[in-house]
């Protein structure tokens, strides 16, 4: 249920569970989590692209893994963990609307780009779960504390146009140019030295 593609220092990493709105079983955020690892080796990725399969880039939690505990399991901040240290480039190709614990990838990439009507909501209020511990922080950092409360506390759904204003995404496009969109912003990092590319990475907080 995730694809993994690698050409030329891109790796694609696709949700690939359409028929499911790709929500997120146990198995595939550690196999996420093992690919964000290993791009993170010398060797590996310098960009990585994490994109979704049909038209929701991931509704989040599988509701079933849920009632056996996977929305409190540690995989979540392992995967989240792994693409924050990625030395290398990484982009979140929104394919569609990203719910729930999914948020939690999106924000730890680099960059967000987000097809037209791709929308954010986490109902973690809704649902009686506190969110993945490094979500809230990023989240903030990205909008400010206000907009995070509404999303968080008042449960608050984000459309695109909106996201794109407050800074949670950094691009929209239309659905069948998202992926050409992305590796646009993937070329100047292809084009340098990885060492140059990790070292401009590292001196921003």
């Amino acid at each position: 249920m995730i694809e993994l593609d690698k050409a030329g220092g891109v790796w694609t990493a696709t949700l690939n569970r359409p028929e499911k709105a790709n929500a997120l079983t146990e198995a595939m955020l550690t196999r996420l989590a093992e690919i964000a690892e290993q791009a993170g080796q010398p060797g590996g990725a310098r960009v990585l692209i994490l994109t979704g399969a049909g038209k929701v880039f991931s509704a989040g939690a599988d509701l079933d893994a849920m009632g056996e505990g996977l929305a409190t399991s540690p995989v979540w901040e392992r995967l989240s963990s792994a693409i924050a240290a990625l030395p290398g480039l990484s982009i979140a190709a929104l394919n569609g609307t990203v719910a729930g614990g999914a948020i939690g990838m999106a924000l730890a990439c680099d960059l967000r780009v987000a097809a037209t009507g791709a929308e954010v909501f986490y109902p973690v209020m809704k649902r009686g779960f506190l969110p993945q511990p490094s979500d809230p922080a990023r989240l903030s950092a990205l909008i400010g504390p206000a907009r995070a409360k509404l999303i968080l506390l008042a449960g608050q759904r984000i459309n695109t146009e909106t996201a794109l204003a407050w800074g949670l995404y950094d691009r929209i496009a239309e659905p069948g140019a998202l992926m050409d969109a992305a590796h646009e912003l993937a070329e100047p990092v292809l084009a340098a030295t990885f060492e140059h590319a990790a070292a401009i990475k590292r001196l921003i907080p």
